[in-house]
């Protein structure tokens, strides 16, 4: 049975294997057949020298700039020289070239996000650059964050500030508060079937249609009828 809005704590943090292209690998998000996507095993010597190789090219931004893939492939290497190395700076030095602590630390937060934000990197409804102040923000406030920014389509600009302020002690909503926008709040398109009983139980119970939704929601993840 779902676990229930009571009991229920969402998963914040990658789940999957360091380096593993759980999302590089899926051709329905990246177009990328799964023999493709590079794996980065920090316990595989070979592999590991890959992904300095790989970090040292990717802090170069020689090409792929504006790929995802390129970018996600990149995050994975960071985070797996990372594992395999012990820390971020052993990672920095072994990949050499312009990878700092600072910018391995970045990405490899990337890539340790939950597959749920990663998949909107993917597709790019999530830029990569966005992504990266999202993952500065932990527990459930990243994934608030991040729906926020595909619902209100927020600027790069906006997720850092939002981000920051959460980093202050500022709740996600509040945050988002100051740059004019509710959490919560998105447009969605309903059947006409739908839309119309959700009309009619609000107007019989003297609720907002918001409300009749997220008590449907609730009860849905509950396992209630």
């Amino acid at each position: 049975m779902p676990e229930g809005p009571d009991n229920y704590v969402p998963s914040t943090d990658r789940e999957s294997p360091v380096g593993k292209p759980v999302i590089r690998g899926d051709p329905a998000l990246t177009g990328q057949r799964p023999e493709e996507a590079v794996e980065f095993d920090p316990d595989d010597p070979e592999s590991l020298e890959l992904a300095a190789r790989t970090v040292k090219k990717f802090s170069e931004n020689t090409a792929g700039a504006d790929d995802n893939v390129f970018i996600l492939r990149g995050a994975a290497a960071c985070a797996a020289l990372v594992r395999g190395e012990g820390s971020y700076k052993a990672a920095a030095e072994r990949a050499g070239g312009e990878a700092s602590v600072s910018f391995i630390r970045k990405w490899s937060r990337v890539h340790d996000l939950p597959r749920s934000v990663r998949i909107h990197v993917a597709k790019g409804e999530i830029a990569p650059t966005a992504a990266k102040h999202i993952a500065r923000v932990s527990g459930e406030s990243r994934l608030l964050l991040a729906w926020a920014a595909i619902d209100h389509d927020l600027t790069v600009r906006q997720i850092r500030s939002v981000a920051s302020s959460v980093n202050d002690s500022a709740s996600v909503s509040a945050a988002l508060a100051r740059e004019g926008y509710a959490l919560g709040e998105l447009t969605t398109q309903l059947s006409r079937d739908a839309y119309c009983r959700l009309r009619r139980q609000a107007a019989l119970d003297g609720a907002s249609p918001g409300e009749v939704i997220s008590e449907a929601i609730e009860s849905y993840f509950d396992g209630g009828p």
